[in-house]
């Protein structure tokens, strides 16, 4: 094994607490270990990628004063920042952004925020990476209700980062708050979306959307789904997001209900959708709404698709799941315990069995185990 090169920035960077350590999480893995086992299955699978460069997504705080500006990532339990300039995780060209909104700050002389006053101009920077471009949409979040005052930092970052700068956002959160976006938005420049080929479909991610920051793990995880997805099938997916997972489905699919509840991440989808043929458009239906909303759909459903945020399926769509159970369920989880509880109650209906699960090493060097289960009926 290649000797694993240090980190300048541990500590005090609470971000890579496994550093260095191979494999996923041990505790994790016999979680999932026993819970296979107790299903008749082998141990689960492990699939794992790079263990750096692979973040294509980043938010780092931005702190300190305009002529020594702090970019990076809270200490953990407190507000302090770790300024991380060489972080070995993140892909080459979302530390060459940060670097250069250092520059930037320091040539303009932005005040970067600060919590206690709630004073400063200038909140957080969030880099997204396109993979076929190579090039970086940037979000300014703002601590303003307008534009302006950010407009001579937004040209000093058009300067600097030339044909690598896909698209440039304004931000405003301008109240006090743990939230890291806010509600007001300002395309300053380029596409509305980064584009990415996920699934044999073009994804759309606007910058206000969940994406995976691990995309080339993420595709393989598609794959996996994908290949456990019979043809001809009505498929209702909970979580679509951007559509990720569906947007290639709907090929071979007889119908496709995509489930979503944020606005960002239905424009996305509705990018995606307009890229496809008529006759896909025409079996796809997207529901704006939460996934308790969609549990109308689930009875009719042969193929349920769900990607849940850490808090896992929502309590009615999980209850209308274990009441009428489909032929095949199929569950992203990002969250370990919440999986747990929550398969609990699909196999205790005796209704479902576990036939697959697998685990993914979605973010190397930390405790994070991405969880792809299948469930399908007795």
């Amino acid at each position: 094994m290649a000797a694993v090169p240090p980190c300048p920035h541990r500590p005090p960077c609470p971000g890579c607490p496994r550093y260095g350590e191979p494999g996923i999480d041990p505790e994790a893995y016999a979680k999932l270990a026993r819970l296979a086992a107790e299903a008749g299955l082998p141990p689960p699978e492990v699939v794992r990628g790079a263990p750096f460069g692979y973040r294509l997504r980043a938010r780092l705080m931005v702190r300190g004063r305009a002529r020594s500006p702090k970019v990076g990532i809270f200490q953990a339990g407190s507000h302090r920042i770790v300024d991380v300039p060489r972080c070995g995780i993140h892909h080459p060209l979302v530390n060459r952004v940060a670097a250069a909104l250092r520059g930037a700050i320091r040539s303009t002389g932005t005040p970067p925020y600060a919590e206690r006053p709630h004073a400063g101009e200038l909140r957080a920077l969030q880099v997204v990476v396109e993979r076929s471009s190579e090039s970086a949409q940037i979000v300014l979040v703002a601590n303003t209700h307008d534009a302006a005052s950010l407009l001579p930092l937004a040209d000093a970052l058009r300067k600097e980062l030339g044909s690598a700068l896909h698209s440039l956002f304004w931000n405003g959160n301008p109240v006090r708050t743990n939230v890291i976006l806010g509600p007001l938005w300002e395309r300053l420049d380029g596409p509305d979306a980064v584009r990415e080929r996920i699934g044999g479909a073009e994804i759309f991610f606007t910058p206000g959307a969940f994406g995976q920051a691990n995309l080339d793990l993420a595709d393989r995880i598609v794959e996996r789904i994908h290949g456990w997805i019979p043809a001809g099938a009505r498929v209702v997916e909970l979580y679509a997001g951007c559509g990720p997972i569906g947007l290639g489905l709907l090929e071979r699919s007889r119908s496709l209900a995509f489930v979503e509840s944020a606005p960002a991440a239905i424009a996305g989808l509705r990018m995606g959708l307009a890229e496809r043929p008529d006759d896909e458009r025409e079996r796809a239906l997207v529901l704006s709404g939460d996934a308790a909303a969609a549990a109308s759909l689930l009875p009719e459903a042969e193929i349920v698709i769900a990607d849940p945020p850490r808090s896992g399926i929502d309590e009615a769509a999980l209850a209308a799941l274990c009441e009428t159970p489909p032929q095949r369920l199929v569950y992203l989880s990002c969250d370990l315990a919440s999986f747990e509880t929550q398969a609990a109650r699909l196999l205790a209906t005796g209704a479902l069995r576990l036939s697959q699960l697998v685990a993914f090493d979605l973010f190397p060097n930390t405790a994070h185990v991405e969880t792809l289960a299948c469930f399908d009926r007795r």
